[in-house]
């Protein structure tokens, strides 16, 4: 069976690795992929934009694919898996009219708001001065989210009147996130731990995977800038199975149903991001695919066959389907360029010992003018490891990110650290 991939980070090259375990998988094409993640069975292609479906969907075409794996947001939203369904090429990720659950803030939002989903008070602005004027009362601190998809980067959490402002003109005047910023959502400041859960769904039933915990902090003891991602364990603590029941019944469920009388029938990943507040679980955001760095420990966790659980969000069969993962722990450590998010170098020999390979999950990473492999992202790679404690799981994916080598290599030194505490505390 010959599989197309479209992306090219650690969250694809996971899903490329779980994706090698179907005996059936002859061939993965991973566009565009990088240098890190090829291998016997797996190809790069380049030439062709991710966003571009039509380009995709002929690619896929002509090169007899089984079956497409669409991951990344940009992709999603631009409607990549319809081109794929015109060419009568079956996918995992949901169609342009769903996606827009990521792709707009507001629709999400409205959505929510609409079927009693529950999130953060709202208001939605158009107009940089109506948005100002509506700051110079607000509660403080407050939370400004662009529209559109900003690459991660479009949520400022202001603890000042005046960083809430910065964040408007930033978005509204200066479009340092172009036209997703030409809308902004100005939104009640939420407390209490954060929870990610991804979860499977056919657009009929739910099944989650497990939850974890992101990094986002570029240092140790949460400080510095926000990044993609620089660590994150599962499961994640504070959801527990009392919580894990609400979020089944008052969010998971809810939303699902609320995109279906919309029109707008999710099939795929569905990320949820929650925080747990004194009054319960509420969204933080939804995302319309796999997490990253999540997809790094949940995958690997995974005891079912992704290929058959994909498939089955795609025919509308998840309900017959098993979805099973390990009672274990993972841990995921980014290994980055030292300097990311903001400025930094690439381009240093990337060495990946063999005996931790198969923990391995390249981000960045490309081959130069002689063939060797080189570091080509501000997140390079992650590792993980799993075990049956936290701790252990954790103590051994220091091990390995410590073996590998690349010049300006950087990493968080507390990944987890805030779980086990948690965990301790409970």
């Amino acid at each position: 069976m010959k599989i197309l991939v479209v992306g090219g980070g650690g969250r694809e090259h996971a899903v490329i690795k779980k994706l090698l375990e179907n005996r059936e998988v002859t061939k993965i094409l991973a566009l565009p992929g990088n240098a890190g993640m090829e291998e016997e069975k797996v190809s790069l292609v380049s030439g062709i934009t991710p966003t571009d479906g039509e380009a995709v969907a002929g690619f896929a075409a002509e090169n007899a694919v089984d079956y497409a794996v669409v991951t990344p947001d940009d992709p999603l939203v631009a409607g990549v898996a319809d081109a794929l369904a015109a060419k009568g090429i079956p996918s995992f990720g949901p169609n342009k009219a769903a996606a827009i659950i990521e792709g707009s803030k507001v629709f999400s939002k409205d959505l929510m708001k609409k079927y009693g989903i529950p999130t953060a008070a709202y208001e939605v602005f158009d107009s940089c001065e109506a948005a100002l004027e509506y700051l110079e009362t607000a509660p403080i601190p407050t939370v400004v989210k662009a529209d559109g998809l900003a690459l991660g980067k479009g949520v400022t959490v202001a603890m000042t009147r005046e960083e809430a402002k910065e964040a408007v003109v930033s978005a509204m005047e200066d479009k340092v996130f172009g036209a997703s910023g030409d809308k902004i959502v100005i939104e009640e400041f939420l407390e209490g731990p954060e929870v990610s859960v991804l979860s499977f769904t056919d657009g009929k039933v739910v099944k989650p995977m497990v939850s974890s915990m992101d990094h986002k902090r570029a240092g140790d003891n949460d400080t510095g800038p926000n990044t993609g991602g620089m660590g994150v364990i599962a499961p994640n603590p504070y959801y527990t199975k009392e919580i894990a029941d609400e979020c089944m019944e008052k969010i998971f469920l809810p939303t699902i149903e609320a995109m279906n009388k919309e029109g707008r029938t999710f099939k795929g990943c569905l990320y949820f991001g929650l925080m747990i507040t004194k009054d319960g679980p509420k969204v933080i955001e939804y995302n319309c695919r796999f997490g990253d760095p999540e997809t790094q420990v949940v995958l690997p966790l995974m005891k079912s066959d992704l290929l058959t659980v994909m498939k089955a969000t795609t025919e509308g069969t998840l309900s017959e389907t098993d979805v099973q993962f390990d009672d274990k722990c993972a841990c995921c450590v980014i290994a980055a360029s030292d300097g990311y998010p903001k400025s930094y170098q690439k381009g240093f020999p990337l060495t990946i010992p063999e005996e931790i390979r198969n923990n391995t999950y390249v981000a960045g990473a490309k081959l130069n003018d002689e063939g060797v492999l080189v570091t080509n992202g501000g997140r390079v790679l992650g590792v993980t490891a799993t075990a049956d404690t936290l701790e252990e799981a954790i103590s051994k994916a220091y091990e390995m990110v410590e073996k590998v080598e690349f010049e300006n290599k950087y990493f968080r030194h507390d990944i987890g650290q805030r779980a086990l505490k948690a965990g301790r505390e409970q």
